[in-house]
C-alpha cells in the first residue's frame, strides 16, 4: 500500500525531533520555542521548568490555542501549578509529555486543523 504525506500548504510541522532538538521548516531548534500551525516563536522561556509561571504562559496564550502541548525533553516533567492554572482557568487543555511524543502529537493535531500550540522547552536552555 502506498502512503502519501499530505501536509497543508503554509502549515508548519515538525520534520524531525530528538530529546534535545526539533527541526521545523529546515531550521533546527535546541533552545525553547513555540510552534503553532501558522506561527513560530523562536525565543521562549529560557529558565528552568520550575520557573514556568503565568508570565511564561502569556506568549502561548497570545497564539489562541485550544490545546497546548508542553514538551519537556527526554522525560515527562510537570510544570508548577501557576503555569498549569493559566490554561485551565481559560478552558484550554494542557498536555505535558516528552519532546518526541509532543512532536508526534503536534503533527497529528495540526494535520487535523486543530488549534494546537506546542511549547518545546529544553532542560539545558536555562
Amino acid at each position: 500500500m502506498q502512503l502519501l504525506l499530505n501536509q497543508p500548504v503554509g502549515r508548519l510541522h515538525v520534520r524531525r525531533a530528538t530529546p534535545t532538538s526539533v527541526e521545523v521548516a529546515d531550521r533546527s531548534f535546541s533552545a525553547s520555542f513555540l510552534l503553532a500551525p501558522d506561527a513560530l516563536v523562536d525565543s521562549w522561556h529560557r529558565g528552568s521548568l520550575a520557573a514556568l509561571d503565568a508570565a511564561a504562559a502569556a506568549p502561548i496564550l497570545a497564539l489562541s490555542p485550544a490545546v497546548v502541548l508542553l514538551a519537556t525533553g527526554s522525560r515527562q516533567s510537570f510544570p508548577p501549578t501557576a503555569f498549569v492554572a493559566a490554561f485551565l482557568t481559560r478552558g484550554i487543555g494542557l498536555e505535558v509529555m516528552d519532546t518526541l511524543a509532543a512532536a508526534r502529537t503536534y503533527n497529528v493535531l495540526a494535520a487535523e486543523d486543530r488549534r494546537v500550540v506546542a511549547a518545546f522547552w529544553f532542560p539545558d536552555a536555562g
